[in-house]
């Protein structure tokens, strides 16, 4: 099920379910995964609820206990904060609806069972391969990379090979 409390240029909620059953399949995610698109407030909330840290977040993932995956078929629940993705899209030069999508696939990747911090890389690499499969923009991870020394001694992004470069 997808409800989007906020309204998202491009994306309906029908538009949406498709990409998570694609973004589903693509990960060999079984069961349902229910999507809440909503405002920073609501995400700050949970964020303060579950993870003990009392900001607002862009994706947040709430995988289902193993015994409710078996007997309900329900993967999980995914939230994302429709003011972050909009920030995030405008300063990455692509559209809110490709965000929230990048957002959905990152979230549905944690109810798969990765975690980018102890995986020592494996959901980013998971997550690269699986936007370039869904025609996606860069994700989530690769913007958290740290930046490296260009040979000018400038600090830059390291950008995955073919990522665009942002003038302004």
């Amino acid at each position: 099920m997808v409800i989007l409390r906020k309204r998202i240029a491009g994306l309906s909620p029908s538009t949406l379910e498709r990409f998570v059953l694609r973004a589903r399949r693509v990960v060999h995610l079984r069961g349902t995964v229910n999507v809440l698109v909503t405002n920073s407030g609501e995400l700050r909330s949970l964020n303060r609820r579950f993870r003990g840290k009392d900001k607002p977040t862009d994706v947040l993932s709430f995988p289902s206990p193993a015994v409710e995956r078996a007997k309900a078929s329900i993967a999980g629940d995914v939230a994302i904060s429709a003011k972050i993705a909009r920030e995030n899209a405008r300063k990455l030069g692509h559209s809110v609806a490709d965000e929230v999508k990048i957002l959905v696939l990152h979230g549905i990747l944690h109810l798969a069972g990765f975690d980018h911090e102890r995986d020592n890389g494996e959901m980013a690499r998971q997550e690269s391969r699986l936007r370039r499969q869904l025609k996606l923009e860069v994700g989530l991870i690769e913007r958290a990379e740290p930046r490296i020394r260009s040979s000018t001694g400038k600090a830059r992004r390291n950008r995955p090979p073919g990522a665009k470069r942002r003038t302004s």
